[in-house]
């Protein structure tokens, strides 16, 4: 169902679609069968039990209350996946999110807001992004973006969960979002005085062992579901024969109760103005965070499913998800690798499977409410900090650490600065560093003597007092020479025509490529050094594309059309035409041999004839 047409504009290889909205899932409906909703309810359901502990773990790294967080599960899951083209795709809260959402709301406590109608701000900021990027088609913008920066965030992700939820596991309050040398400074503070609790750590490393022991024996059941229902149950136990339990547990932090979700009234925009130029940044950064799960999320399980998937639709309906949840005061969210996997692998066949979760979550909160209210908090700690474990990919570093040395500085650059600065500001730095790295590997341009061998081809010139005429110098160009080469071809190019003995220099530019308007001022100005010198410039193989930013430019007008010589056919006759030419520029004569290749037969192979001209 489309509201808008599409129509777009194609910009170096780039699409860029005007606005274009579709429900993927009403086309789903006219097919639809008891059959796939069959397996629709079953992975639903399934996906319920993943998403109701998780969503009260990221509870714990946002230091809210449970509740919201569930909510921004049923919310924007449901609204999400009418936009969503993938069939297995979820929205939610993740990690990534949680943890940049609860640094923000630490630091903008000045802004006089609860924290959680700060995350709801967040979050529609970052649906605003979202939305409107899909709308114009810049999902595709993702795979510009270094895999390496991706690995060294996902695992300074990990790393950060695991810190973060220390003292959950320890049994000893720190407040949410703090960063990661004062959680340092303080696990080993209350390491050193004896501050936690022994008790605390004995549940956390329980329930590892019950997931340990769950997922080698039931390797497909939900060991996170069973250990922590297990875990509730002995606590509702205890506390029913009026034990005092020596841990949190999840109602301690805030009770869970039934509710539905209610639209919730928005400030004046000039109310608005000061919270949005606070929270802009982080906004932005989680925006980019989401476009690259969601990029890597669904196409890992289309290639599973061999569905076919368009990448803007996943983004509006992520932005749209987060609009849902920001309208509705609870956090934002993102795609879930966990739950969009369970999805898949539990036999989801359209998108029907997210909302019926969506609807399930709200009637387990009506019915299972007290259950999830005795959850240990270490428990869930150990839950957190064994997912941040898994998110320390080590195969994926290793690749990233030993394919190149700039895949490398990427990595430790992004992963160093996730730890020691701003998560949001840490996206940033990863990808400026690769893409200073990219720009410095494309922006040197390689530069060669060249001259005619005994065979008639085009070689490099390795001694160049072997060169045939001392006044003539092909100089073979070959690389990129956008801004970022400009200098350095520059300097390369005076060096060369510091030999005064040169008077006719010759570009070959056959493999010169992107030429912009930093290059052109450079030959400009080569150009106009050789011409007070009395000497001449001219180019030969140019493509037409470098022709054609030569000709706009007026700078071929300046060295005129005769001393340009086109690429051809044959690769070296421009530059035997830009030699011929030179015999033209020079005031006297020498002999300089250029071979001309014409084939025979089989026998003979090739004949070279000699033409011998005078310059």
């Amino acid at each position: 169902m489309n509201l808008f047409s599409k129509a777009g504009i194609g910009v170096g290889g780039w699409q860029l679609s005007l606005p274009r909205v579709r429900f993927p899932f009403i086309p789903e409906l006219r097919r639809y069968s008891w059959d796939k909703f069959r397996h629709d309810a079953i992975a639903g359901a399934t996906l319920t039990l993943v998403s109701i502990p998780q969503a009260i773990g990221f509870a714990l790294i946002l230091g809210l209350p449970p509740m919201p967080v569930i909510l921004s599960v049923v919310v924007g899951g449901f609204f999400s996946a009418l936009f969503f083209s993938s069939h297995h795709h979820v929205f939610g809260p993740t990690t990534s999110v949680c943890l940049i959402t609860a640094a923000t709301l630490a630091a903008n406590t000045n802004l006089g807001l609860h924290p959680l109608q700060l995350a709801a701000y967040l979050a529609f900021m970052i649906g605003v992004v979202q939305f409107v990027a899909g709308l114009f088609n810049f999902g595709e913008v993702t795979k510009f973006i270094s895999r390496s920066v991706v690995v060294g965030y996902t695992t300074a992700i990990g790393v950060l969960l695991i810190f973060s939820q220390l003292h959950n596991g320890m049994g000893f309050s720190s407040p949410a979002g703090e960063d990661f040398l004062t959680t340092l400074e303080r696990v080993g503070v209350a390491i050193g005085v004896g501050n936690f609790s022994w008790w605390s750590v004995g549940v956390a490393m329980l329930t590892l062992l019950i997931f340990e022991g769950i997922k080698r024996l039931r390797p497909t059941w939900p060991e996170p579901l069973l250990g922590l229902a297990f875990l509730a149950i002995a606590a509702l136990v205890f506390a029913h024969f009026h034990y005092e339990l020596p841990f949190h547990l999840v109602k301690d932090e805030g009770a869970l109760s039934a509710a539905l979700p209610t639209l919730k009234h928005l400030p004046t925009w000039q109310d608005q103005l000061p919270i949005v130029r606070q929270l802009a940044g982080s906004a932005l950064a989680i925006a980019i965070i989401g476009m690259l799960e969601a990029t890597a999320i669904t196409k890992t399980l289309a290639a599973r499913s061999g569905q076919h998937l368009d990448p803007n639709q996943e983004l509006m309906g992520m932005g749209v998800g987060n609009l849902a949840a920001g309208l509705f005061g609870l956090t934002p969210g993102s795609s879930s690798f966990t739950r969009s996997a369970v999805n898949y692998q539990s036999g989801a066949v359209t998108q029907l499977s997210s909302m019926l979760s969506s609807v399930t979550v709200l009637l387990i909160l009506f019915f299972l409410t007290p259950l999830f209210n005795y959850i240990p908090v270490p428990a869930l700690a150990a839950h957190l900090m064994r997912v941040g474990y898994k998110l320390i990919n080590r195969p994926q570093i290793r690749v990233s650490t030993h394919s190149t040395r700039s895949d490398a500085v990427v990595f430790f650059a992004t992963l160093a600065a996730a730890l020691f600065l701003k998560l949001d500001t840490a996206i940033y730095v990863g990808i400026g560093v690769a893409l200073a790295l990219f720009l410095q590997k494309t922006s040197t341009p390689t530069l060669a003597e060249y001259t005619f061998n005994e065979s008639g081809q085009l070689a490099e010139l390795r001694d160049r007092k072997l060169r045939p005429n001392p006044q003539i110098s092909i100089i073979h160009v070959e690389g990129e020479l956008f801004f970022g080469a400009a200098d350095l071809f520059q300097d390369q190019i005076r060096r060369q025509a510091e030999d005064e003995n040169i008077r006719v220099f010759i570009l070959r530019m056959k493999n010169a490529r992107h030429l912009d308007a930093t290059t052109v001022m450079a030959l400009e100005s080569l150009h106009d050094y050789l011409r007070k010198t009395g000497r001449y410039l001219l180019i030969s193989g140019s493509s037409p594309d470098v022709t054609r930013v030569l000709r706009n430019s007026g700078l071929l007008r300046q060295i005129g059309e005769e001393n340009i010589f086109p690429a051809e056919i044959n690769p070296t006759i421009a530059t035997r035409r830009a030699l011929v030419r030179a015999r033209e520029l020079l005031p006297q004569k020498a002999d300089v041999r250029l071979f001309y290749g014409r084939p025979l037969d089989n026998d003979s192979g090739t004949l070279k004839d000699v033409l011998d001209y005078e310059i």
